[in-house]
């Protein structure tokens, strides 16, 4: 709705005063879109990369920086730097260490939740189509 269309449509309804207070309305079906409402009969099958995806990317972006801290560790314990540095180093590479294996543990957990969700949406889709079967059919 654009705001020139807006007064219009309010000066339609200046009789009333609670009119005043009240914005137009919206349809039901804007003001109740839910992400949990997905249909069974109107839901297309996701592809692989669709379901794994967030995990994978978390699992990549885990190692990554699971690497990186491995790295800088290392050359913390083996370069001769200034003594700054070499504290710096030693607290961001643990830091780097501990965020990455985080990171990818939660990751690897992600997957088998994902597997056990898809599975009793299956379970789930099967028991309605065996009521749907019966109902319509008795």
């Amino acid at each position: 709705m654009t705001m020139e269309s807006l007064p219009k449509v309010l000066e339609v309804d200046e009789k009333s005063p609670e009119s005043k207070d009240l914005l137009p309305s919206q349809t039901a079906s804007s003001l109740c879109i839910s992400s949990r409402s997905e249909s069974v009969w109107t839901t297309t099958p996701k592809s692989n990369w669709e379901i794994y995806r967030k995990p994978i990317i978390i699992m990549s972006v885990g190692s990554a920086i699971l690497l990186f801290g491995v790295a800088i560790t290392c050359l913390a314990y083996t370069l001769k730097l200034e003594t700054k540095i070499l504290a710096i180093l030693r607290m961001i590479g643990p830091a780097f260490l501990s965020l990455g294996l985080m990171m990818l543990v939660c990751g690897l957990v992600w997957v088998p939740i994902i597997k056990k969700k898809q599975k009793q949406r299956q379970k789930s889709s099967f028991f309605q189509s065996l009521k749907f079967f019966f109902m319509n059919c008795c």
